[in-house]
């Protein structure tokens, strides 16, 4: 099976009456010489991963050793019973912060699509199973079809901070997670489509500025945010809101802004945030001269 686009996928999966996730185990199976069953289980493996990096990450008390992060996705949950933004949306929040903070504590995550973004996705999608009562098999089929969007972004912008700026980062893994909420409400194809181009295009533009060279401030909270945006691109889109611009130009005009991007916006410390005054005395305290 060969995919260039989502438009492919898409293609495949009405023409054959299949799924985007069953096209992309089959592609895992075709690539990995692993049977069906095999490439299930790794993926459940995945999940068994983001659930823990999410139950340690709520509870988490510890600091980064840099002392910047460290026990804020606690302080956010607390705040659940009085948030303007309601309780899922706080959860998946707080996942969100969590998950990064186990990663800048040296903790096991999932890179997904990578260890700058890892809170994005599995917030989401836990968030929103605990709403929907989704079992495990319907999550892991649901990552399934965000992994295919990865692939998809990978292969024609790009999933590197580096590369595309922290777009290419937070905002893939925040289009992975619309998707993959769609497919657990129930959506077909077109609504995924929708969900990654709304939750992508809201964030073009944004750059990769960590302070200090480290992958906490601001990336930590970071996480948190997109998490709610991917969940509200999902809203979106199930509601029938379309994205005018399609999925796949969309994936394109990302490419472009990153290669527009500036080299001091694109994780060098640089430039944004990791320049600012305070930023600049917190390199000093950490590094010295």
């Amino acid at each position: 099976m060969a995919f260039n686009c989502i438009k492919d996928l898409v293609e495949q999966a009405l023409e054959r009456k299949t799924t985007i996730a069953e096209l992309i185990i089959e592609h895992e199976m075709d690539m990995s010489q692993l049977d069906r069953d095999t490439v299930w289980q790794k993926m459940k493996e995945n999940w068994l991963v983001m659930k823990e990096s999410a139950q340690r990450g709520i509870k988490n008390r510890e600091k980064s050793l840099s002392g910047l992060v460290g026990g804020d996705a606690r302080l956010l949950e607390k705040q659940a019973y009085a948030s303007y933004t309601g309780d899922v949306v706080i959860k998946a929040a707080a996942y969100a912060l969590g998950i990064s903070e186990v990663n800048a504590v040296m903790g096991k995550v999932v890179a997904c699509p990578t260890a700058g973004s890892c809170g994005i996705l599995p917030a989401a999608i836990i968030a929103g199973a605990q709403k929907n009562g989704n079992t495990d098999d319907e999550i892991i089929d649901a990552l399934f079809t965000a992994a295919g969007i990865g692939m998809v972004i990978d292969q024609n912008a790009s999933i590197s901070g580096a590369e595309g700026g922290c777009q290419a980062e937070c905002g893939s893994a925040a289009a992975m997670a619309a998707g993959a909420l769609v497919i657990l409400r129930g959506g077909d194809v077109e609504a995924v489509c929708h969900a990654v181009a709304l939750a992508l295009k809201n964030m073009l533009g944004l750059v990769c500025d960590p302070v200090a060279g480290l992958v906490e401030v601001p990336c930590v909270k970071r996480n948190g945010f997109a998490a709610v945006q991917a969940m509200l691109a999902a809203d979106m889109s199930l509601a029938g809101i379309k994205s005018v611009i399609p999925v796949d130009e969309v994936i394109t005009a990302m490419k472009d802004v990153g290669q527009a991007l500036p080299k001091s916006l694109k994780e060098t410390s640089e430039g944004g945030l990791a320049i600012t005054p305070t930023a600049k005395a917190i390199e000093q305290k950490l590094y010295g001269e």
